[in-house]
């Protein structure tokens, strides 16, 4: 059990870090625009050397920004529901620690796959129109890695979950 525990910690460590940074940085597309490169974040876009914040506000970037920044805060908190986790007295008799923290790692991994599929959606449809010359780009990637770290986070902690859910079982009352 704590083997697996401790495998979901790893991931949600890793995934929470990629995910805050995905937020955070400006490159989640790269285009050419009049001769020069430009890439753009959620919260800002840069020309050359310079950069500008977002100042439109568009639904699509107001929609990407709220679900990665839901799904970091779910994260962080299955993170400290997770280390808790290690701890043997049960707090709650019905819900154990391994299964909510679980739930927050899948419920963190709805979260970044949602922003990352009205990211896409909007991206592809609009920009693929308009520049020929674009991509996506690292801070894209890092969020698409950041999804397949929390959803392992959660497979993780159900496996702890069910191991200790087993051993509960057989053991005589």
């Amino acid at each position: 059990m704590y083997s697996f525990m401790g495998g979901g910690l790893f991931c949600a460590w890793v995934g929470t870090i990629l995910l805050v940074v995905a937020t955070a940085t400006d490159h989640w597309m790269q285009y050419r625009l009049s001769g020069s490169f430009a890439h753009q974040g959620l919260w800002r876009y840069c020309l050359g050397n310079k950069c500008y914040l977002q100042s439109e506000s568009v639904a699509y970037w107001n929609a990407t920004r709220a679900f990665m920044i839901l799904s970091s805060l779910c994260a962080t908190s299955g993170i400290i529901m997770g280390i808790l986790a290690f701890a043997q007295q049960p707090t709650f008799t019905r819900l154990s620690r391994p299964f909510s923290t679980g739930i927050m790692f899948f419920a963190s991994a709805i979260f970044v796959l949602l922003a990352l599929a009205i990211y896409t959606g909007v991206t592809v449809g609009f920009f693929g129109r308009r520049f020929g010359d674009w991509r996506f780009s690292w801070s894209y990637i890092l969020g698409w890695v950041a999804l397949l770290m929390t959803f392992f986070a959660g497979i993780f902690y159900m496996c702890a979950y069910r191991m200790n859910e087993c051993r509960r079982q057989s053991t005589p009352r």
